[in-house]
């Protein structure tokens, strides 16, 4: 029988739209359920869309940089994240010195579009991030003919990008080593494994970093105590890579006993087995959960601002906090918000990219 919109595969242009009008009326009216759904959305859309657009756009001022326009202004004050942009992007980074984290930032968000091109992954890859973050940490640390900025006056977009990228960089091997180790024969490391990860787990973010930030200095000599933005960044490492590793091992318990008799009969040692045969496998399998993780990671950089780290929501607050403009704070923080926005998403695209190609590589 034949479908009631079903269209012949030489069907003019008009009975094709026809049919397409026709398929979306019924998926919006096709039930009473349906009907009650697009009628109450549509309602919504049309009292809060015109509301909305008045007050970002038509009422707003844009580029203005005399506070008393936003005073004025019935919309939003869009001219604050103008005017306030390099406080926002930077935090308290010297300001004739601006210009390094600014190629920082243009330099991490470079090579992250390098690497997710299939043709860039080769060995090489490992030597030029970390070369390049070599260069990174010179830049905003100054040094070398260059002035020496502490890690203190570090902040804004620079310092989410770099907790973001060392701390996922190396937590993944990490967490790989875990997952193996975990379910490694071995007692003993099998038991250590656990016991770090299982730890780590089960305290939340702000107690590691608080750990950090306040415990550590406590027990460690000053000459020996690193600064609190390495202390920071070793925290979001260990507490990354204790997630992945779950989410790794939860791969490689998918993976059938046959792979591991077919490499055995192949006479290939421990660590090709995994690497060839196993890992490649187990991680395609745990995309979807390492790429949750991950962007969970990626917001989780944000709170670093307990332990006094200028990362962007702290440079927001900063910026509110001049007394000569009036504080728009639903502004500045959909501009932060945004950004979190594009990285998270961006991310979730290459996973999806990931996970679509997996199968076909294979």
């Amino acid at each position: 029988m034949a479908m009631p919109f079903s269209i012949s595969a030489d069907a003019p242009p008009a009975q094709l739209r026809l049919s397409g009008v026709m398929r979306l009326a019924k998926l919006l009216f096709g039930t009473p359920l349906n009907a009650a759904l697009t009628l109450v959305f549509g309602g919504l859309l049309v009292v809060t869309v015109p509301a909305i657009m008045r007050w970002a756009v038509m009422d707003a001022v844009l580029f203005d940089p005399d506070p008393k326009a936003c005073r004025a202004a019935t919309g939003a004050c869009w001219s604050f994240i103008y005017t306030k942009s390099g406080q926002l992007l930077f935090g308290i980074y010297p300001l004739d010195e601006r210009w390094r984290p600014a190629t920082v930032c243009l330099m991490i968000l470079a090579l992250l579009a390098w690497s997710v091109r299939p043709a860039s992954w080769t060995p090489r890859l490992l030597a030029v991030w970390v070369a390049a973050l070599a260069l990174i940490f010179w830049l905003m640390g100054g040094g070398c003919g260059l002035t020496e900025v502490p890690t203190s006056s570090w902040g804004g977009l620079p310092v989410t990008l770099i907790l973001t990228v060392v701390a996922i960089g190396v937590a993944f091997p990490v967490s790989i080593l875990l997952a193996l180790a975990r379910r490694s024969t071995m007692p003993v490391l099998r038991t250590a494994a656990v016991i770090l990860i299982e730890s780590v787990r089960g305290l939340p973010l702000l107690s590691i970093l608080f750990v950090a930030s306040i415990m550590m200095p406590l027990f460690l000599p000053e000459a020996l105590l690193p600064d609190k933005f390495t202390r920071a960044l070793v925290a979001l490492t260990v507490f990354a890579a204790a997630y992945l590793a779950e989410v790794v091992r939860g791969g490689l318990q998918a993976i059938p006993k046959g792979q591991y008799e077919a490499a055995a009969a192949l006479g290939l040692p421990f660590w090709r087995t995994q690497y060839l045969v196993i890992l490649p496998q187990a991680i395609r399998i745990a995309i979807p959960a390492l790429a949750n993780t991950i962007i969970v990671m990626i917001k989780n950089t944000s709170l670093v601002l307990v332990v006094g780290l200028f990362d962007l929501i702290s440079s927001g607050k900063a910026a509110l906090a001049d007394p000569e403009w009036p504080s728009p704070a639903a502004e500045t923080f959909l501009f932060i918000g945004a950004i979190f926005f594009a990285l998270s998403f961006s991310f979730a695209r290459f996973a999806d990219f990931l996970e679509r190609r997996g199968p076909a590589a294979h």
